[in-house]
């Protein structure tokens, strides 16, 4: 994608990082288990769309598991603590992706999304922000209008090639291995807090004992 602009200047301007799941923070695979049934919303959704196919299995006997990575969901972690907001846009619908994002206590999440741009148009609004503010990790063509709309495009290293073309950077690791975290990093990298973030991440979850509290007469 050519651009007058550096990736490096294009990411110190983000303030909302969209993911897309399947291929991005997953490794792309689907698994198929039998299992109790998915809770109503999810099911009611996944009933509506059961005739279009692609968006996910309605079945009352059997749920669509993913693999997730510790190393993005703690990149997630670092770029809420940075003040960043984080969202994840996917065709299909899922009540693993549903459980993953209650747990990262993502601020948006849309599932069943075939035209990604009208949930992309939605958050803009809530927030107040514009399309150069946005950045978006994809993988595969579906992800390509909005990679070409926003201001800082990411292809995971595992995309198609021609999603390659067109993205303003390509994360080093794949999709499910780490390649949200490198588009975290490298967006916080860029704003010049990524090693200030990392160091607030550590003491947030290593407090000093009482002893070692200047404030309290430690060392």
């Amino acid at each position: 994608m050519s651009s007058s602009l550096s990736a490096e200047e294009r990411a110190r301007r983000i303030k909302l990082i969209i993911f897309d799941v399947d291929g991005v923070l997953t490794d792309g695979g689907i698994w198929i288990f039998p299992a109790p049934a998915p809770s109503t919303t999810t099911a009611d959704h996944a009933a509506q769309m059961d005739s279009k196919g692609g968006y996910g299995i309605s079945s009352q006997s059997m749920v669509e598991a993913k693999g997730f990575n510790a190393h993005d969901g703690t990149g997630i972690s670092l770029a809420k603590l940075a003040g960043l907001k984080c969202a994840i846009i996917t065709k299909r619908i899922s009540e693993t992706v549903a459980l993953r994002a209650r747990d990262l206590r993502l601020e948006y999440v849309y599932m069943g999304q075939s035209y990604k741009m009208k949930a992309v148009r939605e958050m803009m609004e809530k927030e107040q922000i514009g399309l150069d503010e946005i950045a978006y990790v994809g993988d595969d063509v579906i992800d390509l209008p909005v990679m070409r709309e926003c201001g800082f495009a990411v292809a995971v290293a595992n995309a198609r090639d021609n999603v390659k073309l067109e993205a303003h950077w390509v994360t080093p690791h794949g999709g499910g291995h780490g390649a949200g975290r490198d588009a975290i990093e490298f967006i916080l990298a860029a704003k010049g807090i990524l090693e200030k973030t990392i160091e607030s991440y550590i003491d947030e979850r290593n407090p000093l004992p009482a002893s070692m509290d200047i404030g309290k007469g430690g060392f």
